[in-house]
């Protein structure tokens, strides 16, 4: 007996099933679409693992496995469950709300200090870019994505119609980076990227099989090139050359002296020209024309068809006038040394959510014959058909008598202590899966209320759960902060009129994720404040942590301090002075004719 290999990975907790241990087939199995060839052999495992996670989810778990050749797999039962783990930590991991928060956007007063001037302009903007953008509905998209895979990814793009950034969720099964040693960690970024996906053939419109692969990259800053699009559609482009054929520059680009080089000077770094900018490729490939070892990452250049943009531009090397890839990839949890892809909610408790199957499907199987129970008769003559004198078989119903012989018997299968048996197996199937997957019995909902016997108790019940969402934030943070400055990028690069420079690092806030005791945390925000040891910036910020209806912190500041007549008759007391007294208030700045109050 042989060892088969065994692999440690990502994806090694799906090992054990026997689809993973085995390439994809063309033409056959469940991944039959992953051996068309153009799917590079180090992304199956990969693919593989988003297909099954994906078919749990749905629950077609079974129909999955009846593919790859288990007869039992179609009368599998499921329920569920995979399901309600995904979308209880979705739910758990967005909590009440996510706003969008500049540090420093807070400060108040008739003349805040430049810094805390543009935080609030950039979180005004922000904020009005994720209402017009439906960034709520789009986070949903994306984590519901990296709750269930692992791993999500948005795209950003400058509308110039819109006058804003677009944002895009794509697929992660589409999602394939070209990494250097340096850059397999997630602190590292890759600097050419593909996404690339089969469009089947059409046969009402002629069309045949393709893929499409949509490419961007970072390369030296070259001349300008022109769009020369062809009358299929289709398009190429060309360098566009001065009168000497010299190489035609973009408005602002320079020649650096010594190297040769072109650089750039993008608005969020004035001081620090760069020799580096962001190239789109969008283009489709007949699968015909690919031959054994042209796959998304090395398609051939020259069978190639361009898409043309509905402005008119040809997706083949445009410039986009960006130092970075506008790709932000999210992880799930915080992956290993030396990986890059997350782990979904569900890895560690797949074998469990088998087991679950099983016994349901076994709980059916025996409620059957609990309902209708298999009943053995003797001394009984059976009916017989008239047309064709075969003994017609007897039915259980309501209301049917039967006359037995001397002598005669009836007897029933109970298998209802094996029901009861099943339902036990599924209690603690259950109660294992919560405790395994950390969202908790309490987390899940199968905890009654009465049977919690306090408050602290729920919070001890609950400390796993606490620690899966920080550890799933945790893994986020970085990367909407990263969003967000890219954001900003698009709007300084946009020309919308947004500041030059660095601009301060925004991040996203999200709410409490389990229930908030509200009187607490105003009893404890107003006792600090008055013991003179939280800011009011802090407490307004701790009954918006709570769930309190505020939107904007610094705005509702203001409305207390407008209101605060008290601690401005002790502020005038302690400074004499009216202006800062009229700027506490929020009041416009004294003139000559109101003159001033004597103080003191």
């Amino acid at each position: 007996m042989g060892l088969r290999e065994l692999v440690i990975d990502a994806w090694s907790w799906l090992n054990y099933k026997p689809v993973m241990s085995s390439p994809p087939r063309r033409g056959s199995g469940p991944f039959a679409e992953l051996a068309s060839g153009w799917v590079p052999p180090e992304d199956w495992r990969r693919l593989q693992a988003y297909k099954i996670l994906a078919a749990y989810d749905q629950n077609q778990a079974g129909g999955l496995a009846a593919a790859a050749g288990d007869e039992a797999g179609l009368d599998r039962r499921e329920l569920g469950d995979a399901a309600k783990l995904n979308t209880s930590a979705l739910g758990y991991l967005l909590g009440a709300s996510q706003s969008i928060v500049v540090p420093g956007a807070e400060a108040t007063g008739q003349d805040p200090e430049p810094e805390a001037a543009l935080a609030r302009d950039v979180q005004d903007c922000l904020r009005d870019w994720a209402r017009r953008e439906l960034l709520p509905m789009r986070m949903q998209q994306a984590e519901r994505s990296a709750v269930r895979y692992g791993d999500a990814v948005y795209t950003l793009a400058w509308d110039a119609d819109a006058g804003r950034p677009m944002l895009r969720t794509m697929d992660p099964g589409w999602y394939f980076p070209e990494l250097t040693e340096d850059e397999v960690d997630t602190t590292g970024f890759p600097s050419k990227v593909h996404f690339a996906w089969e469009l089947p053939a059409d046969p009402a419109t002629g069309q045949r099989a393709r893929v499409r692969r949509i490419t961007y990259e970072l390369g030296p800053i070259g001349g300008t090139t022109l769009s020369v699009v062809h009358p299929d559609g289709t398009g190429h482009r060309e360098w566009e050359q001065g009168p000497d054929g010299e190489m035609v520059l973009r408005l602002g680009d320079r020649i650096e002296a010594g190297t040769g080089r072109v650089t750039r000077v993008y608005p969020w770094t004035p001081d620090r020209p760069s020799a580096v900018t962001c190239y789109l490729t969008d283009a489709e490939w007949l699968l015909e024309d690919l031959k054994a070892g042209e796959g998304v990452y090395n398609l051939p250049a020259h069978r190639a068809r361009y898409r043309v943009r509905k402005d008119g531009e040809v997706l083949q090397g445009l410039d986009l006038a960006l130092d970075f890839l506008p790709i932000v990839h999210l992880t799930n949890s915080i992956p290993d040394t030396g990986e890059q892809w997350g782990q979904p909610v569900i890895s560690r408790v797949m074998q469990v959510l088998d087991e679950l199957a099983a016994t349901d499907t076994d709980s059916s199987a025996s409620s059957g014959t609990t309902g209708t129970p298999i009943i053995a008769l003797s001394g009984i003559r059976l009916p017989k058909d008239r047309a064709t004198g075969t003994a017609v078989p007897l039915r259980v119903q309501a209301g049917t008598v039967w006359s037995l012989n001397e002598g005669g018997s009836m007897s029933t299968l109970d298998t209802s202590p094996q029901l009861r048996e099943l339902r036990e197996r599924t209690d603690h199937l259950l109660d294992r899966l919560a405790a395994n997957s950390r969202l908790t019995a309490s987390g899940l909902g199968t905890v009654q209320p009465s049977e919690v016997p306090s408050g602290y108790a729920l919070a001890l019940a609950l400390g796993p759960l606490d620690a899966l969402v920080g550890e799933m934030r945790l893994a986020r943070a970085h990367k909407y902060r990263l969003l967000l400055k890219f954001v900003g990028r698009l709007f300084q690069a946009g020309q919308v009129g947004w500041p030059v420079g660095e601009l301060p690092q925004a991040e996203v806030v999200w709410g409490p994720h389990v229930p908030t005791n509200k009187a607490e945390a105003l009893d404890q925000a107003a006792k600090g404040y008055e013991a003179g040891l939280f800011s009011l910036e802090t407490c307004v910020r701790m009954l918006a942590d709570a769930g309190y209806p505020i939107t904007d912190i610094a705005e509702e500041v203001r409305r207390i301090q407008s209101r605060a007549f008290a601690a401005a008759g002790q502020l005038a007391d302690a400074t004499g002075d009216t202006a800062v007294v009229r700027a506490f208030l929020n009041l416009p700045p004294g003139g000559p004719e109101i003159p001033s109050a004597p103080l003191g």
